[in-house]
């Protein structure tokens, strides 16, 4: 996959004769990302034209919110796993001001179609576009073929007599729901980071921890968690992590995701590992003494245990 930030950086001989394009904002990369994914690598290998996916960073509503939601997927884990799926091109410009003043004309005409020279538009059924979100499907329809290119519209992915949707998964990871969430994104729920030296806090209590830096100032998920970690062996490891503030010892700003794992002695400093969230276990809380805390760790990872059991293979 070839990663272009900008948009002059993108060779004409990659598009000259034309590409197939898809838009959205791709947070969590959930079944319904995945099906239109799936459909601009199948009109790409039709066509043997390149599939592309545009997104922008930051998202347009981080900068237009002064709260906005949080993300599902910090940027690196997107591209992490767009490089996986197969696409061709992932096409990221920035999203600021020049492209806020876009009208929904002006984008199709100066990057739709001189810029990226599509032949094909494949769009999910809530796409806007444009100044004031000012263009949707029909404002495509009306122009395409005047424009000369295809347009598809992919319907959404319902579960369960809903849509599947980035704002609903964080409603699902909000709540602890990990089962639900995990049956829209098609995956466990996971975060990644290189492990850091923290405070060993939980050297001293008996239950030594990984620090991780997800370089994220919120996080759609909170608590104690049983968890299965990539990237230290062939296999998953389990253990028991906590995301949050530490309000016994410690209450920050940004969340810390700190991991146990299971009869584990290695020094991981350093290594880049991907955490998946099995199932929850309870809510952070503040505790009146190390003791109290030590009882209640002891605690959870009895009970990551037997969850971590009860999905085996998962």
């Amino acid at each position: 996959m070839r990663f272009i930030r900008k948009i002059n950086d993108f060779p004409y001989s990659i598009y000259e004769s034309g590409s197939i394009l898809t838009i959205g904002s791709f947070d969590g990369l959930h079944l319904g990302h995945q099906k239109l994914i799936q459909e601009i690598r199948d009109e790409s290998e039709r066509t043997g034209l390149p599939s592309v996916i545009m997104s922008f960073e930051p998202t347009p509503a981080e900068f237009f919110q002064k709260n906005p939601p949080s993300r599902l997927m910090r940027f690196r884990e997107k591209y992490v796993a767009l490089r996986k799926s197969g696409v061709d091109i992932f096409f990221c410009p920035k999203f600021d001001e020049d492209m806020q003043n876009y009208s929904a004309d002006d984008f199709i005409r100066i990057l739709l179609i001189q810029k990226l020279n599509i032949k094909t538009l494949i769009i999910g059924d809530d796409f806007r576009f444009g100044k004031n979100r000012e263009g949707d499907y029909s404002h495509l329809e009306s122009v395409h073929e005047i424009l000369n290119f295809k347009l598809k519209k992919i319907s959404s992915v319902i579960h369960d007599d809903q849509r599947i949707s980035s704002t609903l998964i964080r409603e699902y990871l909000h709540l602890g729901q990990l089962k639900n969430a995990k049956k829209l994104l098609g995956k466990h729920y996971r975060m990644s980071g290189r492990v850091v030296k923290g405070e060993q806090l939980g050297r001293d209590l008996g239950y030594p921890t990984a620090n991780v830096n997800i370089l994220r100032r919120k996080t759609p998920i909170m608590g104690i968690f049983a968890i299965r970690v990539h990237g230290l062996n062939s296999k998953p490891l389990d253990g028991v992590a906590s995301l949050g503030v530490r309000p016994t010892f410690y209450e920050g700003k940004k969340p810390l995701l700190e991991v146990h794992i299971f009869d584990f002695d290695q020094n991981i400093y350093g290594k880049y590992i991907e955490v998946d969230f099995i199932a929850k276990i309870r809510d952070e809380k503040r505790f009146s003494d190390a003791n109290s805390l030590i009882n209640q760790m002891n605690m959870d990872a009895m009970k990551a245990k037997k969850l971590l059991s009860e999905n085996l293979g998962e």
